[in-house]
Parts: structure tokens; sequence; C-alpha cells
């Protein structure tokens, strides 16, 4: 009951120079060295900043803000029910917003940044953030602040909704519990029917694994 956040935003993409922000919040282990296993997002946010960004950098930064402001709601709400919270991860992909919120960098120009963006290091140096960079294809918050192809967006869906024509592929064993027809080929008995469905399954996550090699585990094919 770790709350994680995946942060990105989209520099100059919407009309009147203006940057979108998004986040991608969900429930994880605790942070370790150790693969990132996480489950359904818990909240998922997608807005156009009303600020006009000088750089790319800073609309990482706004979005990072953005992200963090509601993170502190939902960390509370944990540390209420009884799960008390670690710094939060928030990953980003830009290097510059990772080594602003982190002190590790020599300001310059960005010291032309708002102000309100500074809030961050200070959470940071509270404990109650910690934020790091991984690279961009490992970063779920990226589907929602581009303007993707219909293509991509039907190859990434099962990364972010529950998709039951997937799921009804996913059986367990010989048992079909929900019912769920198995479908029918002329010669075909219901087990070489549940395998060729099974066949079908792994090759639409495969389009999916090549951008996120672990999302296979929400799918059980044993």
């Amino acid at each position: 009951m770790i709350l994680r956040i995946h942060s990105d935003a989209s520099y100059l993409s919407e009309a009147q120079a203006r940057s979108r922000a998004g986040g991608h919040f969900y429930l994880g282990d605790k942070p370790s060295n150790k693969p990132e296993k996480g489950n359904g997002a818990i909240l998922t946010t997608s807005i156009i900043m009303k600020n006009v960004m000088s750089s790319a950098a800073e609309a990482e930064c706004g979005a990072l803000y953005n992200n963090a402001k509601e993170g502190v709601a939902l960390r509370n709400t944990l540390h209420e029910m009884g799960h008390p919270q670690p710094p939060t991860p928030i990953q980003v992909d830009n290097s510059t917003t990772n080594g602003f919120a982190n002190k590790q960098i020599r300001q310059r120009k960005s010291k032309s940044m708002d102000m309100w963006f500074y809030w961050i290091q200070d959470r940071v140096e509270q404990k109650q953030f910690h934020v790091y960079w991984r690279p961009g294809h490992t970063n779920l918050a990226d589907y929602f602040t581009k303007h993707h192809a219909p293509t991509h967006h039907q190859c990434e869906r099962a990364t972010y909704l529950h998709q039951p024509q997937l799921a009804s592929l996913a059986l367990r064993g010989c048992v079909n519990p929900a019912g769920i027809p198995i479908g029918t080929q002329p010669g075909g008995t219901p087990n070489q029917n549940r395998m060729t469905q099974a066949v079908r399954f792994k090759h639409q996550l495969s389009k999916t694994n090549d951008r996120f090699p672990n999302m296979n585990r929400y799918y059980s094919l044993t």
C-alpha cells in the first residue's frame, strides 16, 4: 500500500502555447531495487497548465508540482486508513527536473521559473517525496500527455483499462468459472479452442510488452 506517482508533461502541445501535464497514481510495493509491481490506478490526471512555460524542463516541473499536490491528499488519506507512507516515489523522465527537485544542478536560466515550483524542493527536503529519473518509455503518465495515433491507443489500452475481451482469454487451467463462451472452430475441441485463443491473447499482449515488459503480470495464462 505504498503510493507511487509517474509524472510527465508535453511542451507546447495545446493551443495558445499551453502545455499539458499528466500523472498516474497507483499503489505498489515498498521502494527497493527489485522490479516495480503495481496494480490499477487510483487516480489519473491530465490537465492543461494555465501558465505558458518557457521550456520543456519548466513544463515538467509544473507537472511535477501539480502531481505532488494531488499526492499530498492521497498520502494523508492512506495514513488515516492505517498505511503509513515513506517518501512517496515520483518518477520523471526529464533529468533537469530531477536535478531541480533534488537540488543537484546549479541554477542559471532556471531562476526564471515560477516561485511555486520551489515548493517541490521543500517537500523533498521534508521527506514527503522522493523524485527520481527513469527513461521516458517506462513512464506510465506519458500516455495522458501526448497526442497519439488511434493504433497506439489500441495497443496501450490494456495497460490502463480493464478489457473484458482480453480478460476472458485469461483462463485458469481447464476451468471457465465465469461461464464465458470459449468459442467454436470446425472440428475443434474445447481445449484446442482455448489454446487458440490463448495464443491470440499472447500476441496482443506482445505489442504492449515491448513498451512495458512487466505488464503481462496483469493476466495469467496457466
